[in-house]
C-alpha cells in the first residue's frame, strides 16, 4: 500500500501569540489573533479581550476568605481555608470539642489540666499527662517484678484495701436499713398492743 506523502510546510511563529502557525496562514491568524485576543499579564495566557477582565476577576482577583475577611490570591484559598486561617474550626485534643483555632490554645490549657481517674491504679491523672501515664501504668501491669520501682508499697496498700471498705460499707448501710425496719415493724406491734382496749381487758 502506497503511503501518501504529506509535503512540509513551513511556518512561522506569530508575533502576537507566540503560537508556531503555517507560514501560507500566517497573515490570516495575525490579523484575527490581534483583533481578538489578548495576553494576561499575570498567568501570560491569551484570552478573549471581551473575556479578558472575567479572566482576572475569576482566575487572578484577590479574594477574601469568608472566615476572617483576610483578602488573598484564589489559587491559595483553599490552603489557607484548610490549613492556617483562624477560624476555622479544629478540635480540642482533649475533650473533642470543635471551636475556631484561635481560642484553641487558651482552650487547651484549662482542658488539658482536668483530671480523670486511670482505673488502672486509682489515682487522679491531668488529661494532658494521660497518654505518658498510660504506657507507664501498662508497663507496672505488664511487670509485676517491676512494680515496687513505679508504686510505693504504701499506695499498693491503700489501692488493695479501698475495693473492700466499699463493700463493707455497703453490707453495713444495708444491715442497718433492715435492723431499723424490723425495730420499728415490732414497735408498731407494741404500740397498737398498748392502745387497743379489747387487750387491755
Amino acid at each position: 500500500m502506497d503511503m501518501e506523502t504529506v509535503p512540509d510546510q513551513t511556518t512561522s511563529t506569530c508575533p502576537h501569540c507566540d503560537r508556531a502557525i503555517p507560514s501560507a496562514n500566517m497573515e490570516l491568524h495575525y490579523a484575527h489573533c490581534s483583533r481578538n485576543l489578548e495576553r494576561c499579564k499575570i498567568c501570560c495566557e491569551m484570552v478573549p479581550k471581551l473575556r479578558a477582565e472575567e479572566h482576572y476577576l475569576n482566575t487572578h482577583a484577590p479574594v477574601a476568605c469568608s472566615l476572617c475577611s483576610e483578602t488573598m490570591e484564589r489559587d491559595i484559598l483553599d490552603i489557607h481555608r484548610g490549613e492556617n486561617c483562624i477560624r476555622r474550626m479544629v478540635t480540642c485534643e482533649f475533650c473533642e470539642f470543635p471551636l475556631p483555632a484561635i481560642d484553641l490554645a487558651e482552650h487547651q490549657e484549662v482542658c488539658g489540666n482536668r483530671t480523670e481517674l486511670c482505673h488502672l491504679c486509682n489515682k487522679y491523672v491531668r488529661l494532658r499527662e494521660r497518654f505518658n501515664h498510660e504506657d507507664s501504668c501498662n508497663r507496672i501491669q505488664d511487670n509485676p517484678a517491676g512494680s515496687s520501682r513505679y508504686v510505693r508499697p504504701a499506695e499498693r496498700d491503700d489501692g488493695a484495701r479501698r475495693r473492700p471498705q466499699n463493700d463493707f460499707s455497703k453490707r453495713r448501710f444495708f444491715f442497718t436499713i433492715a435492723i431499723t425496719g424490723i425495730a420499728v415493724m415490732l414497735g408498731s406491734i407494741f404500740f397498737q398492743r398498748k392502745t387497743d382496749p379489747s387487750s387491755a381487758q
